[in-house]
């Protein structure tokens, strides 16, 4: 996981990172000057409501006012099950039901509520009846267009409720499939990804499952999109070849990072497992280090016989 502090807004200290990409801007906590020096380290988000756009893609096939009301009136359901949640963990605090919360925390004041979504790309393919997905030039406009809307929808929750809220490109490793499910079973001609018993919706806003195997075409492709998210989101490039060496990936990470201002990506080198051999790089359906000794015993198998008949 590679943080970009080379060719973006960012500095060190205005991030705090929690888990695999919630990334929490502290220049708004920074304003308040909580905890220790003003550091605002007594941060996190209270919680996570994810939006399942693909859904909204079906319903709103082709009418994009109707599918951003309905958006709407979700954001809304989102933000008040956030406040209400707040509320009620913030009066457990205040009655001592959180004991451990009262030495470091005391308050969730400085808490962010996040808003995410997932299933963008089957959004795209759903509301035009698959003629664009998030690939096209097409498709990507929406998606910054829908990014856009819910920003400014954050900033309208913000000033009505004084507390802050942040986009966040949501892992969903699970929800993605309980979304397909459920929307399998409702609407059985929504557009998925996957398979008709495993469906899936592509993660966020990212590029379909193995649409390009170059991590620069990805880079450029989702370069803005992944600025859109103010509270973490993170451009998995996957190699199709090994690293060569430490070195190698340090080149590649400093040219994505100085050339995009996305703000994280993590770098993941095939490899495959031999039960017998364990590592080794690159993709191989077969170990080439078992064929080697495959082929070997076979040579000296057939070896063998001519041997023995000239001993004789």
């Amino acid at each position: 996981y590679f943080q970009n502090f080379i060719n973006s807004e960012l500095k060190p200290n205005m991030i705090r990172s929690m888990c695999c990409r919630l990334q929490l801007d502290l220049r708004e906590l920074l304003k308040r000057g909580n905890g220790l020096f003003g550091s605002a380290e007594q941060t996190g988000s209270l919680g996570v409501v994810t939006i399942n756009c693909a859904r909204l893609g079906h319903i709103c096939r082709g009418d994009e006012a109707a599918l951003l009301r309905r958006l709407d009136h979700l954001l809304d359901l989102g933000k008040t099950s956030l406040e209400i949640k707040r509320k009620v963990i913030q009066r457990h605090m205040d009655e001592g039901l959180f004991p451990y919360t009262k030495r470091y925390l005391g308050t969730l004041r400085n808490h962010f509520s996040t808003l995410g979504v997932n299933g963008v790309n089957e959004m795209i393919r759903n509301f035009t009846s698959d003629e664009h997905d998030i690939t096209s030039e097409w498709g990507y406009a929406m998606a910054i267009r829908l990014l856009d809307h819910v920003r400014a929808r954050m900033l309208e929750f913000q000033d009505e409720t004084g507390h802050m809220y942040n986009l966040e490109a949501t892992p969903a490793e699970g929800t993605t499939y309980r979304f397909a499910k459920e929307d399998r079973k409702r609407y059985p001609d929504i557009l998925q990804a996957g398979t008709t018993d495993m469906p899936y919706y592509t993660n966020s806003s990212q590029l379909p499952v193995g649409f390009t195997d170059d991590p620069f075409e990805a880079l450029e492709r989702q370069d803005d999109l992944q600025r859109k998210y103010t509270g973490g989101t993170v451009l998995h490039l996957y190699m199709t070849e090994p690293l060569s060496s430490p070195d190698a990936c340090r080149t590649l990470v400093r040219r994505a990072l100085s050339s995009f201002k996305l703000p994280y990506i993590t770098i993941t080198p095939t490899f495959s497992i031999c039960p017998r051999h364990g590592y080794l790089g690159g993709k191989h359906e077969f170990c080439p280090k078992c064929d080697d000794e495959l082929i070997a015993r076979k040579q000296r198998a057939a070896a063998l016989p001519t041997t023995q008949q000239e001993l004789a």
